[in-house]
């Protein structure tokens, strides 16, 4: 399956096609470990351990519904004989149908929403009954992680041809659009008081900022909403102005700023699957093209400055398919994240403080061995969603 994604990428830069290639491959080969056959869903990781004999292995550990749910929304632009070699035998529509058969036991309004969304993607057919329990989380008036709203917009937008929601997307566009800081093009962590202490309101993360332009930008795609495509392509072009010579995508911002905070922890999936998700959905939508931002994230993936040794020669990769994973994120090693938390302190009252000796006291050196399942799903969703060639 060829997209018109991967084969503009082929064009562009033939040695970073081979490397988009390369690590589709890994994802495949590395969901089935993370599969659970005896519940039936993903693990929540799959990380480095070390047996009591000393060996060294890779062992899932806990659940997640909504990394199951990222996963049926990436793995169903697969084949669906490779479809069914990642859900013990199921296709990526009937992996949701048995996610949307467990959404009443589901209490956490992301997961619902993720369930929702895949349910919209692949045509289920008990799709309302699934957003009837998004609505059931999500009584109005109540303050939302930025994320999770984000998620319900996105599963609303791409539910609108089947059913009708108009009402309540109106409610979840109006919501994830004053969940921007001021007058700013950046989205906060919460769409409203009272879920983060007051030191750290101004604080938001990376994926408080993809998740909802891409929201934004799917819902301007499912019908002309120029005010949601602008806001999207606004925040958009902030993070990528912001985006490290590395070609890093940072992980804190002030968003009242418009500023990194802390940029480490460098997490693998926003280079090779959440950026490029989101940003392609915002050119295809009609936004701005950020490809030449999308091209230097990706990059990163090899060619990590972090762990440069001598001669400019990795010290580790970040992509291992000998054991069938990204290694998750290059971090300081500050004991208890004290790092961003000085940061996200001195910029409450500050907000051009930096605190740069800390820069030289907690260099990001460290490799955080463990891959989740979203990471593979996100990646399957970045490069083989779109149009099709």
């Amino acid at each position: 399956m060829t997209t018109t994604r991967l084969a503009a990428l082929a064009q562009e830069d033939p040695k970073l096609h081979v490397l988009a290639q390369r690590l589709l491959g890994l994802a495949e080969a590395g969901l089935p470990a993370m599969y659970l056959p005896e519940a039936e869903t993903f693990a929540f990781t799959r990380a480095a351990a070390v047996s009591p004999e000393g060996t060294r292995r890779l062992e899932p550990r806990g659940t997640s519904t909504r990394y199951a749910a990222i996963t049926a929304l990436g793995a169903r632009f697969l084949p669906e004989d490779r479809q069914r070699a990642l859900f013990g035998g199921r296709s990526a529509e009937e992996f949701t149908g048995l996610l949307v058969e467990r959404l009443p036991g589901v209490v956490n309004l992301g997961d619902a929403a993720l369930v929702a969304w895949a349910a919209a993607e692949t045509g289920h057919p008990k799709l309302s009954d699934a957003l009837d329990r998004v609505a059931a989380l999500d009584p109005p008036g109540r303050p939302r992680y930025t994320v999770e709203a984000a998620w319900v917009l996105s599963a609303l937008a791409a539910a609108r041809a089947a059913v009708e929601v108009e009402e309540r997307l109106a409610d979840a566009r109006a919501r994830l659009l004053t969940a921007r800081s001021g007058s700013g093009p950046l989205f906060a962590h919460a769409t409203g008081p009272g879920l983060l202490p007051g030191y750290r309101s101004h604080v938001a993360c990376f994926a408080d900022q993809t998740y909802p332009l891409q929201a934004l930008a799917r819902l301007h795609a499912s019908g002309a909403d120029p005010e949601a495509l602008a806001a999207a392509d606004a925040c958009a072009a902030r993070i990528v102005d912001l985006q490290g010579d590395g070609g890093q995508w940072w992980w804190h911002y002030d968003a009242r700023e418009g500023a990194v905070i802390e940029g480490y922890p460098v997490y693998s999936v926003h280079q090779h699957a959440m950026a490029p998700t989101a940003l392609f959905d915002l050119a295809e939508a009609g936004g701005t093209d950020f490809t030449a931002a999308i091209r230097r994230g990706l990059r990163w993936m090899t060619a990590v400055p972090e762990l440069a040794g001598p001669a400019g020669t990795p010290r580790e990769p970040m992509i291992r398919e000998d054991l069938g994973v990204t290694w998750r994120k290059v971090y300081r090693g500050d004991p208890k994240k004290a790092v961003r938390a000085a940061r996200g302190l001195t910029t409450r009252l500050a907000p051009q403080v930096q605190l740069a000796p800390l820069d030289v006291l907690f260099r990001p050196r460290w490799v955080d061995r463990e891959c989740r399942p979203y990471e593979f799903g996100w990646m399957l969703f970045a490069w083989l969603g779109g149009p099709q060639r």
